[in-house]
């Protein structure tokens, strides 16, 4: 709310893993009531980012870059563009 007032801002989105938070959604859908417009995914759209990291992996695969056994896990590991 800080930052929609010090923006001057109407409009707010509710986005990650915090917004499958039946809790947390009631309490900005109250905000409608104070002129605000709220928008938010699906909770089934919300649960994690997996989805996310299996569609990076696929078109990777697609694309032709397979890694083998000896891949060890890089958990802050950016994903890059193909081409860089």
């Amino acid at each position: 709310m800080k930052a929609a007032k010090e923006l001057g801002t109407k409009t707010i989105a509710l986005a990650g893993g915090v917004s499958a938070n039946s809790y947390i959604r009631k309490q900005f859908v109250k905000l409608e009531n104070d002129g605000y417009k709220i928008y938010y995914p699906d909770p089934i759209l919300c649960t994690d980012n997996a989805a996310m990291i299996a569609s990076a992996g696929y078109y990777r695969y697609i694309s032709g870059v397979v890694s083998d056994l000896e891949l060890n896990a890089v958990p802050n590991l950016k994903i890059q563009d193909q081409n860089s």
